[in-house]
């Protein structure tokens, strides 16, 4: 067997952290893709603003929670928090783009990438074996 295979069992605090954590940016992924589905008229006008095309709304909001749905479920977790990356460095270099506040607007979805990693981080000991954090 692999040491891999062999990671220790999460303790129950650390893996009530994890869920605690990870349910954060599930909501505000969830929230922030419904409200691109829905076609919202604060969310037309910040695409306009951005330069995207008002029709894309829909789609970007449909690949926001397919993402979310693939992170939420546990098997395929990390290949969600993967797209999720992905998915927010869009936002960060559409952000870089317009010149928006650094700390407020720009990384902000850095931050909750943060939550993302960090969720599924506490939550799965294979991640912690291969990605270990010395202090």
């Amino acid at each position: 067997m692999t040491a891999l295979s062999q990671a220790a069992p999460v303790p129950r605090r650390t893996l009530v952290a994890g869920r605690v954590i990870t349910v954060l940016p599930i909501l505000f992924l969830v929230f922030d893709g419904t409200m691109k589905v829905m076609r919202i008229k604060p969310v037309l006008d910040a695409f306009a603003q951005s330069g995207w095309s008002r029709s894309l709304a829909p789609v970007v909001g449909a690949i926001l929670l397919i993402c979310v749905v693939i992170y939420a479920v546990p098997r395929t977790a990390v290949l969600g928090a993967i797209l999720l990356t992905g998915y927010l460095g869009g936002a960060v270099a559409t952000n870089v783009r317009l010149e928006m506040p650094l700390f407020s607007t720009t990384l902000f979805p850095i931050y909750v990438g943060i939550f993302v990693w960090a969720g599924i981080f506490l939550r799965e000991p294979r991640l912690r074996a291969l990605i270990p954090l010395r202090v």
